[in-house]
Order: structure tokens, then C-alpha cells, then sequence
């Protein structure tokens, strides 16, 4: 007979997952999901970057699973003809101030394995992207852009190819393991599985409640907003530009970032939703907004990073906020020249401590494998994520 997994999650990782599983180990899989179609959140509204694994301390989870994954991934969508575009990157240092931090950046892509990273002047970077302007730059020539969408429906095809099923409108309620099964109620029907995979996003910690493993790491939503570049302004950025990142943070500040579909988006930002699904100021969900609010780490972090948070809220009101930041990097750009338009939540895991978890966090309990903090590079890294977690999976 063969193993029965069940997967939470249909986002590129879950079904990543899934396909790996039936792939590898003849799994007989079925993805559960509570939404009416694939890779509806995070993987939905991501900006299509396929990361190259710049940023990421060498040795660590991050580092190793995106430079495996991206080769992975340009394989992948070349098999399957999905779109994929190595438009390159530019992480630019726009005063001196910040060539220190950069040429600590150049090293830690070569650590990492980057290919063909080069540091650049002012004129160089200027050859790269004509309208950019900084007094230095990394360059990524391969970062690539695709479909992160598109490659979570073709997964969800190789799924129910390789016998497994996706099974979506099954919103998972309760779960128990009773001796060597894992027994889950989703969408009205009950499932016995021998191993359980939680990719959840958002839904992380009410897996684990479930699971009975709520754990010291919990999920802080951090929505990013978007303004996308109108008109000829589009013309303006040939790639993507990035700033220099705060080495306190995980996220990457706002940039410019061509998409595969031609849009070139600014942003995002990063302010605490106000739901885990808070994609808008007025999505405020008050049973989430507690479990948020009442965990130790929240309030911790508040309290060690308000004013990057204020900083941080008043972007998220003030368009002029995202405009001189992109303005910092492309000074061509005008309040006319950006539109608002959607964005994303991540789901992003804090310790007890109030400190933001970095790399990426996976938890084996018996027979229940918990994803407690997958965000960027994840998309980038899917594949290669998918391969560890066959190989951690009892």
C-alpha cells in the first residue's frame, strides 16, 4: 500500500511539496487548501523575482535552498515552457555611507555562490540601468524574473499526473494523530494519513494549535504595498533596483521591480497587518488581531522597532513616502508617474523574544512536518525545499 501524506497548502511550496513526494517517494498525496483556487495568497501576489541568493548568511537554510532552487526552477519552467527572464539586478548604494554594507554584499553573494556578481561605479551602474543613479552597485546579472503563479498550477497538474489530488474549497478544522495515523476533518470530509505536511503561510499557527504544537515562533503578518510605475515611466527600469538592505530586517526595502507581465512595481513596504489575510487597512479580523497582539513576541518587537514602524505606517499613508524612496534611485520618477495597486501579506515568524526569525524554519514532530517560517526566497527556493522536506519527512 502506498504511503498516504496529506499537504496544507496549495502556494507553490505545498504543492512543491506534493509533486516531490509522489515523485520521489511514491506518495499517495492529497493537498488540502481552503481557498476556491491555487496560490491565492503569498504565491499569488508576489512580485515574480527569482531570487539569486545575495543576501542570505553562507551556510544557512536560505543560502543553500535558493541557490539550489533557482537552478531547479529555470529547469523547470524551460521543461514546461513557462515564462523566466534573467533581467538582472542592481542593489545600489546611494551615498558612500553605504559602500561598506555593499561590498559586504558582494561578498557574501560570492560565499554564497552568485555567478557573475561584479561591484560597479556610478558610470557602471548608469550602463546597466541609464535613468539609476548611486555612487556604487552589486550587480546580479542572472536574478530572473517568472511566473510564480503559473509554476504553482503546473505543480498542481504534476500532482494529480503522478495520482495525488488538490483538493480545494477543504478548509482544515481539526487534526489528531492516533497512533501511527494522522487523522484531519477538512471541508466536511475526513482524511487518515500516515505523515502530514503543514506549508500553511498564514495559516501557520492555526495548524499547529490543531497539531498541538503551537511552539514559541508565531506568525506576525507584515502586509507590503505596491505602487506599480504608469505609463512611459515603465521605461525607466530595465531590471530590478534595489537599495541596500537594513541588516536588521528581513525584508528588503522598497524597490523596483520589472514583472514578467511588463509592470514594474515599487515597493513593498512593511507594516503589521491587522489580520493574518490583512490586505488592506480596513481588513480587520479581531479574533486574529488578539492572537497577534497577545503573543509576548509582538509586543516585544513593537517595543524594540517602533520607530521604524511608525516610519513604516506613515509610508503606507503617504504616497510621497514610496515616491522620494524611489526617487532615491531613479530621480526621473513624479507623483504621476505611480498608481496604486495590490499587494501582499507575509507571513512572517517572530520569536518569543520579540527577534524576527531569518531563515527558513521547519519543525519534525512525529508524524506531523511543520513549515513554521517559509518567506522569501521561498517561491525561488520551492523546489529545493520540496527535496529537504522528502528527506526530513519520517
Amino acid at each position: 500500500m502506498s504511503e498516504r501524506i496529506g499537504v496544507v497548502g496549495a502556494g507553490i511550496l505545498g504543492l512543491a511539496v506534493a509533486r516531490e513526494l509522489a515523485r520521489s517517494r511514491g506518495a499517495e498525496v492529497t493537498v488540502l487548501d481552503k481557498e476556491p483556487g491555487i496560490a491565492v495568497h503569498q504565491t499569488g501576489r508576489n512580485s515574480g523575482v527569482v531570487h539569486a541568493g545575495i543576501y542570505y548568511p553562507p551556510g544557512s537554510l536560505k543560502a543553500r535552498l535558493c541557490r539550489e532552487g533557482v537552478g531547479l526552477l529555470r529547469e523547470y519552467c524551460a521543461e514546461h515552457a513557462l515564462p523566466y527572464d534573467e533581467v538582472g539586478k542592481l542593489v545600489i548604494a546611494a551615498n558612500r555611507g553605504e559602500r561598506a554594507a555593499l561590498r559586504g554584499l558582494a561578498e557574501r553573494a560570492r560565499a554564497n555562490g552568485v555567478p557573475d556578481v561584479a561591484e560597479v561605479d556610478a558610470l557602471g551602474l548608469r550602463e546597466i540601468e541609464p535613468h539609476a543613479v548611486g555612487v556604487g552597485a552589486v550587480h546580479s546579472p542572472h536574478t530572473a524574473i517568472a511566473d510564480f503563479a503559473a509554476v504553482a498550477r503546473r505543480l498542481a497538474a504534476d500532482v494529480t499526473e503522478l495520482g495525488g489530488s488538490v483538493k480545494l474549497r477543504h478548509p482544515v478544522t481539526a487534526l489528531r494523530e492516533s497512533g501511527d495515523t494522522v487523522r484531519v476533518l477538512a471541508g466536511g470530509e475526513r482524511f487518515a494519513f500516515d505523515r502530514l505536511v503543514s506549508c500553511a503561510g498564514l495559516g501557520t499557527d492555526a495548524v499547529a494549535r490543531m497539531a498541538g504544537r503551537a511552539g514559541d515562533v508565531r506568525i506576525v503578518p507584515f502586509r507590503g504595498e505596491y505602487f506599480a510605475l504608469a505609463g512611459a515611466a515603465k521605461s525607466l527600469v530595465r531590471g530590478l533596483i534595489y537599495p541596500v538592505p537594513d541588516p536588521r530586517y528581513p525584508f528588503l526595502g522598497v524597490h523596483l521591480t520589472r514583472r514578467i507581465d511588463g509592470e514594474v512595481l515599487v515597493g513593498p513596504n512593511a507594516v503589521m497587518a491587522l489580520a493574518y489575510e490583512g490586505y488592506s487597512w480596513r481588513r480587520i479580523r479581531p479574533d486574529d488581531l488578539r492572537r497577534i497582539l497577545t503573543f509576548p513576541g509582538t509586543a516585544r518587537l513593537a517595543a524594540g522597532h517602533w520607530r521604524t514602524g511608525v516610519r513604516e505606517v506613515y509610508g503606507s499613508l503617504a504616497k510621497r513616502a514610496f515616491l522620494a524612496a524611489a526617487r532615491r534611485y531613479v530621480p526621473e520618477l513624479t507623483g504621476g508617474d505611480l498608481v496604486r495597486t495590490s499587494g501582499g501579506v507575509r507571513a512572517q515568524a517572530v520569536r518569543r523574544d520579540g527577534s524576527l526569525v531569518d531563515d527558513f524554519v521547519i519543525d519534525v514532530h512525529s508524524r506531523v512536518v511543520l513549515i513554521r517560517n517559509a518567506p522569501s526566497p521561498a517561491a525561488t527556493s520551492s523546489l529545493a525545499i520540496a527535496r529537504h522536506i522528502a528527506k526530513v519527512v519520517p
